[in-house]
C-alpha cells in the first residue's frame, strides 16, 4: 500500500539537558538553555527493574510492577504505598508450587518478577501477578495496597510459567450486571498441559471467593481456553506464543502475537524457523473459543519487509486521518511498530517501521476466511495444527460481522497476509514501542526507541527529524530508559492523554521516572 505522507514532528521550544557534556542527538542549532527546571525524581531499589506501569484515570495514582514491589505513587511521583512481593524460596520446575505441597526440587531465593499489572476499576483493585508460584496473582485494594485476596490452591490459580516481565497481556471485559472476565494470554514455555495459551477467566467481586480466576466455562469436554496441542512441539520443540499486545474492541477482544513456523525458502527442500506476527480475534461472549481466529500481519515499504511485531496501540481515527484513510474519525486503528525481517525474535534488527491497520479492514478480511471455511473450501490453516491440516467443513448459515463461531471449523487461521500502511521507517535506531491518541482532531503517534529516545510523528510541513516531544499542559510526564549518560536528554511525553496511557511505552524497561514540573510549550495545529 502506499505510503502516507507523514512526517517526524516536534512543538519543543528547547532541549533540556541533564548533565555536561554536548550530544549528537540535538538539532543542528538548538536554541539556548531556558533557565534551570525543576525535577521531581522517582528511582527504585538498586537492581530493581520496573516491568509495568499502570495510571488510575480517575485519580492519576501510578501503579508501578517492579521486581519484588509493587509501587504505589502519587501524580507527582511520591510514593504512598509499597507491596513486598518477594523475593521467596521457589523452583520454577515446582507444579504445583510449594506452597500448595512440598516439592522435591532444591529450593533458592528467587526473585518475583511482576508480569502483569491491571486496575479492576469495577471492585477498586489492582491485579498484580508475578513470576512466583507458577505465576499465582495477588489482589491489592488501590487505596493502600492491602491484600484482599491471594488465590493459589487450584491450578486455574497458576497462570504462567515463564519467567519473563513480558509474558503475560490481560484484558478485562467489564458488565454492569454481572461479574466481569479476565482474558489472560501467556507463553506457556514448553508446559501445554499445565498453561492455556489464551483463557477467559471469572473475576468475582469478593476477592476471596473459590471461583476467583476460575474459567468461565468448563466441563469434560470444553472450557473458555486454548491449549496449543502437545504434538506441536514435535514440529517445533520450541514452540510458543508471544503475546505483545491485547485490546478490546465491539465485541471482540484481540491479542497481537508473534508465532515461530517452520517454512520452505525459494528453491529449498528444507525448512527453516521463522517468526510470523498474527493478529488472534475472540468474540467476548463466546465461553467455549468457537471464535477463536488469526490472520498474520506486516508491513512493506520499499520493497522491505517489515515481519517482527514490536509494539502495538489502540487508538482512534481522528478527523483528519480518517479522511486520508476513508473511514470515520470513531472507527479504530492499530498503530503498529514492526522490525525488518523474520528470522530473529530476541535479536531484532535495527531497521523497524511504524504503520497503521484500519481494524474493519481486519475484520473484513477474517468474515471473508470464515464465510470460505463454511463454504468447505480449504483447512483450518493454523501452524500449530498443520500435523493435522484439518479440512474445512461446509454448514448453509448467514455469517455477519458479529458471528461467533460454531463447535466446528475453529480454531481457524487466515493464510493470506493482512498488510498495513507504513507510516515511516528507522534504519538506526529500532522502534520499540508506540502510543497514540486524537488531539484537535489530528492522530498523534509517539515511538520509543532502543536507545531511549522519545519520538512524535505527525502530519508536519517540515521533514525535520528531532529526537524529542513537548507537553501541551504543565506536569506531563517525561520519558524513561535504563539509563541516563551525560548526554541523554530529557525526554517529554505528549499530552494529557498519554499521562493516563503510557504504560506501552515500558518497552524502554525503565529504571527511573521523571516529571516535568513547570514549563510550557505550544500545542499541535498541524
Amino acid at each position: 500500500m502506499k505510503a502516507m505522507p507523514w512526517n517526524w514532528t516536534c512543538l519543543l521550544s528547547h532541549l533540556l539537558m541533564l548533565g555536561m557534556g554536548s550530544s549528537t542527538l540535538l538539532p543542528r542549532q538548538p536554541p539556548p538553555l531556558p533557565q534551570k527546571r525543576s525535577f521531581v525524581t522517582f528511582r527504585g531499589e538498586p537492581a530493581e527493574s520496573f516491568n509495568h506501569l499502570v495510571v488510575d484515570e480517575r485519580t492519576g495514582h501510578i501503579y508501578v510492577g517492579a521486581v519484588n514491589r509493587i509501587y504505589k505513587l502519587s501524580s507527582d511521583l511520591k510514593v504512598l504505598v509499597t507491596h513486598q512481593t518477594g523475593p521467596d524460596e521457589d523452583n520454577p520446575k515446582c507444579y504445583p508450587p510449594r506452597i500448595v505441597q512440598t516439592c522435591n526440587e532444591p529450593l533458592t531465593t528467587t526473585n518475583n518478577v511482576n508480569k502483569m499489572l491491571l486496575i479492576d476499576y469495577k471492585e477498586n483493585r489492582l491485579i498484580a501477578c508475578g513470576s512466583l508460584y507458577q505465576g499465582i496473582c495477588k489482589l491489592l485494594r488501590l487505596e493502600d495496597l492491602f491484600k484482599l485476596g491471594e488465590p493459589f490452591h487450584k491450578k486455574e490459580h497458576y497462570l504462567s510459567g515463564v519467567n519473563e516481565s513480558g509474558s503475560v497481556f490481560g484484558v478485562i471485559v467489564s458488565y454492569s450486571n454481572l461479574d466481569d472476565k479476565l482474558f489472560i494470554a501467556t507463553a506457556v514455555d514448553g508446559k501445554p498441559e499445565y498453561f492455556p495459551t489464551i483463557s477467559s477467566r471469572k473475576l468475582t467481586k469478593n476477592s476471596e471467593a473459590d471461583g476467583m480466576f476460575a474459567y468461565v466455562f468448563h466441563d469434560e469436554f470444553v472450557a473458555s481456553m486454548i491449549k496449543i496441542p502437545s504434538d506441536t512441539f514435535t514440529v517445533i520443540p520450541d514452540f510458543d506464543i508471544y503475546y505483545v499486545y491485547g485490546f478490546s474492541s465491539g465485541n471482540f477482544v484481540y491479542f497481537l502475537t508473534l508465532q515461530p513456523e517452520m517454512v520452505s525458502p525459494p528453491g529449498s527442500t528444507t525448512k527453516e524457523q521463522v517468526y510470523t506476527s498474527k493478529l488472534v480475534r475472540l468474540c467476548k461472549e463466546d465461553t467455549a473459543f468457537n471464535s477463536y481466529v488469526e490472520v498474520p500481519i506486516g508491513c512493506e515499504r520499499g520493497g522491505v519487509e517489515y515481519r517482527l511485531l514490536q509494539a502495538a496501540y489502540l487508538s482512534k481515527a481522528g478527523a483528519v486521518l480518517a479522511q486520508t484513510l476513508g473511514v470515520r474519525p470513531e472507527d479504530d486503528l492499530l498503530f503498529t511498530v514492526f522490525s525488518k525481517g523474520q528470522k530473529r525474535k530476541m535479536k531484532s534488527l535495527d531497521e523497524s517501521a511504524l504503520c497503521i491497520f484500519i481494524l474493519k479492514q481486519i475484520n473484513d478480511r477474517i468474515k471473508e476466511r470464515l464465510q470460505s471455511c463454511y463454504r468447505g473450501e480449504g483447512t483450518l490453516d493454523l501452524a500449530w495444527l498443520k500435523v493435522k491440516d484439518i479440512p474445512c467443513s461446509s454448514a448453509l448459515l448467514t455469517i455477519d460481522d458479529n458471528f461467533c463461531g460454531l463447535d466446528m471449523n475453529a480454531p481457524l487461521g487466515v493464510s493470506e497476509m493482512v498488510r498495513g500502511i507504513p507510516v515511516f521507517t528507522e534504519d538506526r535506531d529500532r522502534m520499540t514501542s508506540v502510543i497514540a491518541y486524537v488531539y484537535k482532531n489530528h492522530s498523534l503517534a509517539f515511538v520509543g526507541t532502543k536507545s531511549g529516545k522519545l519520538k512524535k510523528v505527525g502530519r508536519g510541513r517540515s521533514p525535520v527529524i528531532v529526537d524529542t516531544a513537548c507537553p501541551h499542559r504543565r506536569g506531563c510526564f517525561l520519558a524513561f530508559s535504563d539509563t541516563l549518560g551525560p548526554d541523554w536528554p530529557v525526554i517529554q511525553v505528549l499530552g494529557e492523554a498519554l499521562c493516563r496511557h503510557w504504560g506501552p511505552l515500558l518497552g524502554l524497561k525503565p529504571f527511573l521516572l521523571r516529571r516535568l514540573t513547570e514549563g510550557r510549550c505550544g500545542n499541535h495545529t498541524g
